[in-house]
């Protein structure tokens, strides 16, 4: 999967009492307890000449990386990312995403602390697929996906996890900083937002980790994809689109039905269009390859539909003034939000800007 869906953010904390059955309360204060139980301090490890080599110089790097955090980019300064887990599967949850079969929007999951969320998260797979298999016999298009890391928005002191680590040091800072980002600020009932603001501080903060150390070819390389990441947004953006003109139409269901596979078709060659100008870059063809649906379509939209008016509010005012003025406009009602986030709207840029 493309980095874009890495880190979809799951909160057990509180539980999730309001509107869910009790196994899924269960299996979610179990999956956080199993955490809690199994972590080590990251110091211990490093310093323990039995553990595997690698593994403690990557724990070194990331604690270069959280301090990087606090003190370039203003992020919360606590105990998150100081203990290490060792899981026994390649993920940390699995979520479900679902949508209507005539709608574009994903439905709703509400918790108490979170809010209502676009997704549901499982610690075990399997209840995932069973909970994805009774949404799909109601009718639902629906999306399930490993998911490699996750936040607790402060309720609980978040470990480093080895389902992060196999994937390079540039992918681990990219997990820290936008998990970190949303203990800075969390929108509850406002997931676009929520995952906007912290793909913006992610992507801001990878760029200037990168030219702190130097790394002038892997920042280009950082630029590059996304570039393709953007392109691809809208790609996505652009479907969505032509399947609300579809939805909203008069059409009969069956006849929709068919507009709605000739739409996909259409998405199709358009993505093989657009990657034949990355020059063999392939960052899109699992994602292309799996059953898309309006749910698929939900996982992408939920990053992408603020990100550019966050981008632009960023490179106009600092991260600092950010920070401020995300508080703020977190405090509005949702229409107003949107009116302002309208006003910072800028164009999508090519790539992430210079720090």
């Amino acid at each position: 999967m493309p980095s874009v869906f890495r880190s979809l953010t799951i909160v057990v904390a509180a539980g999730a009492m309001a509107g869910c059955s009790l196994p899924y309360y269960l299996q979610a204060i179990g999956g956080q307890l199993e955490l809690l139980r199994k972590r080590e301090p990251i110091e211990a490890v490093i310093a323990d000449p039995n553990r595997d080599a690698e593994l403690r110089a990557t724990l070194g790097s990331i604690a270069g990386m959280r301090e990087f955090a606090v003190s370039k980019l203003g992020l919360p300064d606590n105990d998150s990312y100081t203990t290490y887990v060792e899981l026994d599967r390649s993920y940390a949850v699995w979520n479900v995403v679902a949508a209507p079969e005539f709608s574009i929007e994903p439905a709703q999951s509400c918790f108490p602390v979170a809010g209502c969320v676009t997704y549901r998260g499982f610690f075990d797979r399997e209840a995932a697929e069973r909970y994805r298999e009774v949404l799909e016999a109601e009718g639902f298009d629906t999306w399930t996906g490993g998911v490699r890391a996750y936040s607790t928005l402060g309720w609980f002191e978040d470990p480093v996890l080895n389902t992060m680590l196999d994937r390079g040091e540039e992918y681990i800072a990219s997990v820290l900083f936008h998990e970190l980002a949303h203990q800075q600020l969390y929108i509850a009932d406002d997931s676009e937002l929520s995952e906007a603001f912290a793909t913006a501080v992610e992507e801001r903060g990878v760029a200037l980790w990168l030219g702190d150390r130097g790394a002038s070819d892997a920042l280009d390389r950082y630029r590059q994809r996304a570039g393709r990441q953007d392109a691809f947004g809208q790609l996505v953006g652009a479907q969505q689109a032509r399947l609300r003109e579809i939805y909203d139409s008069p059409l009969s269901d069956d006849e929709k039905r068919a507009a709605k596979a000739e739409s996909f078709e259409l998405m199709q060659d358009e993505y093989a269009s657009l990657r034949a100008r990355w020059n063999g870059a392939d960052d899109y063809d699992a994602w292309f390859a799996q059953p898309l649906n309006n749910a698929t379509l939900a996982t992408v939209a939920t990053y992408r539909r603020w990100l550019p008016a966050l981008r632009s509010r960023l490179d106009r005012v600092g991260l600092e003034a950010f920070y401020r003025e995300m508080e703020t406009l977190a405090a509005l009602p949702a229409d107003e939000r949107a009116a302002v986030l309208e006003n910072w709207m800028g164009p999508v840029p090519a790539a992430v800007r210079a720090p």
